[in-house]
């Protein structure tokens, strides 16, 4: 019986240290500083570090005006992570400034590689995120309010005001990745075959086709 015992403690904690790098966000940092050198073209997960680093490479003022919310979706994210700003490179974090016309929509979509969490600056905004279990789970949020969406979770926001909304949104990777549900499926490259969509909507293949053109 303590061979037995033996035995599922064993595997227990084998199948903890393989799930442990998965539940965690980026890998640790190896130095205490890796800035993005983007000259470099060798393809790594992450990039190599810049050699001669300044002051200014750890400073980004692309969050300071509103995005361009003139768009089909109303809404414009403006990222902080390490494509646009080099010095979060293995810090393992990233923001995004997103602003919203009235009825702008950030639509339905995912980040694989970090959890959300999102403060409201300004407006009224719906927010909410669908579990594995399609369970949705959602609130209306206004300025103060903090919300956040697991990561992987398909989740969405739209601003439910008469004015332009704003939020920040803090991200646990330097590049969290992100997949828009419909354009992702309609507007692949190549596509996805019209059938296989119209049969996973249980749609005719027209209306797939017509879909497809809006993206």
């Amino acid at each position: 019986m303590s061979r037995v015992h033996l035995y599922v403690a064993a595997a227990c904690a084998v199948v903890l240290a393989l799930a442990a790098p998965s539940l965690a966000g980026d890998p640790d940092m190896l130095q205490d500083i890796c800035v993005a050198d983007k000259t470099i073209p060798i393809k790594l997960n992450g990039f190599p570090c810049k050699a001669n680093v300044t002051a200014d490479d750890f400073f980004f003022d692309g969050l300071r005006k509103p995005g361009n919310t003139n768009n089909p979706n109303g809404a414009m994210v403006t990222a902080a992570n390490v494509d646009t700003f080099a010095g979060v490179n293995t810090l393992g974090v990233s923001l995004a400034r997103i602003d919203y016309a009235p009825g702008g929509l950030n639509p339905p979509h995912t980040h694989p590689r970090a959890t959300e969490i999102i403060f409201v600056l300004e407006g009224v905004l719906e927010v909410g995120f669908i579990t594995t279990a399609d369970v949705l789970f959602s609130k209306i949020i206004t300025k103060g309010d903090v919300f956040v969406f697991p990561r992987g979770l398909v989740h969405f926001q739209q601003n439910r005001g008469h004015s332009p909304a704003t939020v920040i949104a803090g991200f646990n990777s330097q590049l969290q990745g992100t997949q828009q549900v419909a354009m992702t499926l309609f507007g692949a490259t190549p596509p996805v075959s019209s059938d296989i969509l119209a049969k996973g909507f249980r749609i005719d293949n027209r209306l797939v086709d017509a879909i497809k053109a809006r993206f």
